[in-house]
C-alpha cells in the first residue's frame, strides 16, 4: 500500500534540525547505549536486576506481567522484521506487500494493545499497593513514563496511517534509514518526508535506548545461563534423628 502525496512531518527537507535528529542523534543513543551497558556491567553488577516486587503482590502480576512481555516480544520480532529484513527480500520469498501490510497491521495492533495493556496494570499496581510504590524510585517513574510514551506513539502510528490515513509504507523510507544507520551512510532525506507519528516514535525509541543502561530494563540482556552448569549446594544437618519418611533423590544423607 502506497503512501499518500501529503504527510504532517517534523521537517519538509533535510536542514541542521534534520542532520542533528535523523544523523547526530541515532549514533549518541546507539554509544550511550553500548558504553552505558559496559559501564553498568562493570561498576554495578549487584544493581544488573528487574527488583522484582513479586514477594509484595501477586495477583495483578500475574496477569499484568505475561500480557506485557507477550506483547512487548511479538513487537520485537515485528520491528525486527519490518526493520532488518529489505521489502525486496519477502517479495522474493513470495509474501506480496498486501499480504504483508495485512498481517503486519493486524498482528501489530493486537501486540501493541496487549502490550500496552500489560504496562497499564503493572504501573497501576505500583500505584495503588503501598509496598511496592514504596520500592518504586524516579528512576522506574522516569523509565516507565518513556516506555509507554514509545508503546503509545507506535501504536498510534500505526492505527492513524492504516484507518485515518490512507496507508504509509514504512519499509520504503523508515527501514532504508535504520539500515542506513548500521552501514554508517545514514540518510535524513528517507526521514524527513516520514509522518509526524512514526517521526516522534523513532525519536522516542532513540531516547528510551540511551537510558536503557540505567534502568532496570538491563535485565532483558541476561539470562540465568549460569544456573545449568552451577554445582548442587551442600546442605548439611546436625539433626541425627532423620525420620521415617525416605529423603528425596538428590536430599541423601551425606554423612559426617
Amino acid at each position: 500500500m502506497t503512501a499518500p502525496a501529503q504527510h504532517v512531518t517534523l521537517a519538509a527537507e533535510t536542514s541542521t534540525g534534520g542532520l542533528l535528529l535523523w544523523v547526530v542523534l541515532p549514533y549518541v543513543c546507539l554509544a550511550v547505549f553500548v558504553l552505558g551497558h559496559i559501564w553498568r556491567y562493570r561498576y554495578d553488577k549487584f544493581g544488573w536486576t528487574t527488583r522484582s516486587s513479586q514477594l509484595y503482590e501477586r495477583r495483578l502480576l500475574r496477569i499484568g506481567s505475561p500480557l506485557f512481555h507477550f506483547g512487548i516480544l511479538v513487537v520485537l520480532l515485528g520491528h525486527i522484521g519490518g526493520l532488518v529484513i529489505p521489502k525486496s527480500w519477502t517479495e522474493a520469498a513470495g509474501i506480496s506487500e498486501h499480504v504483508y501490510h495485512i498481517g503486519a497491521v493486524f498482528l501489530g495492533t493486537i501486540a501493541g494493545v496487549c502490550t500496552l495493556g500489560g504496562l497499564t496494570i503493572l504501573i497501576y499496581r505500583r500505584r495503588t499497593v503501598g509496598p511496592v510504590f514504596s520500592a518504586t524510585t524516579r528512576n522506574d517513574k522516569a523509565m516507565y513514563v518513556s516506555l509507554t510514551l514509545t508503546i503509545a506513539l507506535g501504536l498510534a502510528a500505526t492505527v492513524a496511517a492504516n484507518t485515518v490515513g490512507g496507508g504509509y509504507d514504512y519499509r520504503e523510507t523508515i527501514s532504508p534509514w535504520f539500515r542506513s544507520v548500521f552501514y554508517f551512510q545514514p540518510d535524513p532525506d528517507l526521514m524527513t518526508g516520514a509522518p509526524v507519528l512514526f517521526q516522534l516514535h523513532a525519536l522516542s525509541a532513540l531516547l528510551l535506548f540511551a537510558a536503557w543502561p540505567f534502568t532496570r530494563l538491563v535485565h532483558m540482556l541476561t539470562a540465568p545461563v549460569g544456573y545449568l552448569t552451577r554445582p548442587y549446594v551442600v546442605y548439611r544437618s546436625r539433626d541425627t534423628h532423620l525420620g521415617a519418611r525416605a529423603p528425596r533423590r538428590g536430599w541423601e544423607r551425606s554423612g559426617t
